[in-house]
């Protein structure tokens, strides 16, 4: 596995790490033993870079990954994150206010059975509190030995700003791939100047452009996609128009489509660090071989350029709200 420092804070991770969250919500029913299987068979390939966060489950992720990384911790670099306020089992709202800040940082050490946290995120940025208020929280931590990077989810360019100056940012993580293009006007040059890695998550379409979904029978109902614009009526049948360039694209190469989406992230900048989820031994195989997929010009291209058209927007209203832009 090859590996990649989270802009410039010196952290090394692998070039591909693994998305945790599927493992035990949003995407059908999961299988905490072949769970921990990929999970070992992830640190196998030189993979060390696992993201979950408290909400996920809400808490049964962290716990699931803890137990998985038992007497393995050395190997791994944990990111995981604070900022929604959960009730009676589900997520109600934001809360980023620096006492939650601290209570979530020594839940998610005891769940994931380490003392100090690699990256720790806030989730949505929380307009109930200053962002620098929000670092500061966090930097407490780190001055404490609790937590060792900070990182953003899903912020906006001046946020980051203003987040950066209070305490260096080592990672923005986003929904980022070749049909989600939203941070590359203002937020990608933003990052790239103060000296911040890009954690892509989704980096694969939620598995649309793996080119293994024909039809909205191949998801279960209780998977989350169901309700995902871009999965609905005349949405999905234009973007599987684009997904056949994709298939087009790794046949040629002699991958698969998801190898082509995740290598074209790869080619993006050697900052930007995808971290696609899986639930199955095959599907980890052939995310970690993608750091090997050599693109050339030609084809970046033709990526580049087709998938600017994508058909409906990522998320439905009630989400969308929380994504600062």
């Amino acid at each position: 596995m090859k590996f990649r420092r989270l802009g410039s804070s010196g952290l090394e991770v692998s070039a591909v790490g693994l998305g945790c969250m599927g493992m035990s919500q949003s995407y059908g029913k999961g299988d905490d033993n072949l769970s921990v299987k990929v999970i070992h068979r992830a640190l196998e390939l030189g993979l060390n870079f696992f993201d979950t966060a408290e909400v996920y489950g809400p808490y049964k992720n962290e716990e699931l990954l803890g137990r998985a990384l038992r007497g393995q911790r050395e190997k791994a670099v944990i990111a995981t994150k604070f900022g929604f306020k959960i009730e009676e089992g589900h997520m109600v709202g934001l809360n980023s206010h620096p006492k939650n800040i601290r209570a979530v940082a020594e839940a998610s050490l005891k769940r994931l059975e380490i003392d100090v946290i690699d990256l720790f995120y806030q989730h949505r940025v929380d307009p109930s509190v200053p962002i620098e208020e929000v670092v500061g929280a966090v930097g407490e931590l780190i001055a404490e030995g609790k937590v060792r990077h900070i990182g953003l989810s899903e912020a906006g360019a001046e946020t980051i700003r203003r987040a950066h100056k209070e305490h260096p940012i080592t990672a923005l993580q986003s929904e980022y791939s070749l049909w989600e293009r939203g941070l590359e006007e203002s937020i990608i040059p933003t990052i790239k100047e103060l000296g911040i890695a890009l954690v892509p998550f989704s980096p694969v379409g939620r598995g649309f452009l793996t080119g293994q979904i024909k039809s909205m029978e191949d998801i279960s109902e209780d998977d989350y996609r169901k309700k995902d614009p871009r999965f609905q009526g005349e949405n999905f049948a234009k973007n599987m128009r684009l997904v056949a360039l994709v298939n087009e694209i790794a046949k040629k190469y002699g991958v698969t489509a998801s190898q082509i989406a995740l290598a074209w992230i790869l080619h993006q900048d050697q900052s930007f660090v995808p971290i696609p989820g899986t639930k199955r031994l095959s599907y980890l195989e052939e995310n970690c071989a993608s750091v090997d997929v050599s693109l050339d010009l030609d084809d970046l291209d033709k990526l580049d350029s087709i998938f600017k058209k994508t058909s409906g927007p990522r998320y439905e209203a009630k989400n969308m709200a929380l994504v600062e832009r």
